[in-house]
């Protein structure tokens, strides 16, 4: 009988130690907060950071008709919100340079004689330059263009001009696409990638290096030695700057032969960015380090 009641579930015990893991989760106040805060941030980030549908991109005008029809354009890009106009360069020059820099992601091009063409049923053509080193951000834009006209020009192919509204539509838009033609995903997501793979590896190494020597108790013995605190993060520090150099040599090698990625531009001013990446990626480890107390406090706020 005493085996028996032995063997059988006692609600004490468990009340027991449920109320001893809670002391502990109180005790442990940073795993706590990371229970709560990566959800948050989690939330912050897929709700609002992560968008697979931009808008308000930046676009460059160039109205060379300044008719009625292409303020009405101009006014439904404008409104579906997919463009901001930000510029309106006086050349072609201008319009390139602007798209080279960065500084814009579309050139809406409205040509000469476009109401005339579209009054005459010539089938007039509008030219949209998209930045394709990011497909996802272009495409929506993109797409929507010929449905953003057809609502611009809605109210003005009314009246005399309502022969021309059915289909097939009297607008074409032609697109051009820049630096990514072919609309190539690898193309942006492996330079990409180089970035994430240097700041989750540089700062979880880090952090558990620097907090590993706390809880072994040799961090004492260090700071104990002639050396001067700077001296010692340049030390810890040097080792990492030379793995996170040979990662990024991996992925450029991996761009370039495995996934055919042409590599353009200085490679000294990249390796010169990827350096000051690497060491700004090594401080916040430190800085974690310094918040946690053990190894696995220091991988979960990495």
């Amino acid at each position: 009988m005493t085996i028996f009641k032995d063997n059988m579930i006692s609600f004490a015990r468990i009340k027991a130690v449920l109320l001893k893991e809670f002391v502990q989760m109180r005790r442990d106040r940073m795993t706590f907060a990371m229970m709560v805060g990566i959800p948050i941030m989690q939330l912050i980030m897929f709700g609002f950071a992560i968008n697979s549908d931009p808008r308000h991109l930046p676009t460059a005008l160039m109205d060379r008709d300044q008719s009625s029809f292409s303020r009405s354009i101009i006014k439904a890009v404008e409104n579906s919100t997919f463009m901001n106009i930000t510029y309106r360069p006086e050349s072609d020059q201008d319009a390139e340079k602007l798209m080279r820099e960065g500084k814009v992601n579309f050139i809406l091009i409205i040509p000469e004689n476009f109401s005339r063409d579209l009054v005459r049923g010539d089938i007039p053509q509008l030219l949209l330059v998209a930045d394709a080193t990011d497909p996802s951000a272009a495409s929506g834009a993109a797409n929507s263009m010929t449905e953003i006209v057809k609502a611009g020009l809605k109210r003005d192919l009314s009246g005399a001009l309502s022969t021309l509204a059915p289909a097939p539509f009297p607008v074409e838009v032609v697109l051009h696409k820049r630096y990514n033609p072919a609309g190539i995903t690898q193309y942006n997501i492996i330079p990409g990638l180089l970035g994430i793979i240097i700041a989750m590896t540089m700062t979880m190494i880090t952090a558990v290096a620097i907090t590993r020597e706390k809880e072994r108790g040799t961090m004492e013995n260090l700071l104990a030695m002639p050396i001067k605190p700077l001296e010692m993060m340049v030390g810890k520090i040097a080792p990492y700057v030379i793995i996170g150099y040979v990662q990024t040599v991996v992925v450029l090698i991996a761009a370039e032969f495995a996934f055919k990625i042409p590599i353009v531009g200085s490679l000294i001013l990249l390796f010169g960015a990827v350096t000051l990446y690497i060491i700004v990626n090594l401080m916040i480890g430190f800085l974690f380090s310094s918040i946690a107390e053990t190894q696995m406090q220091a991988l979960q706020i990495n």
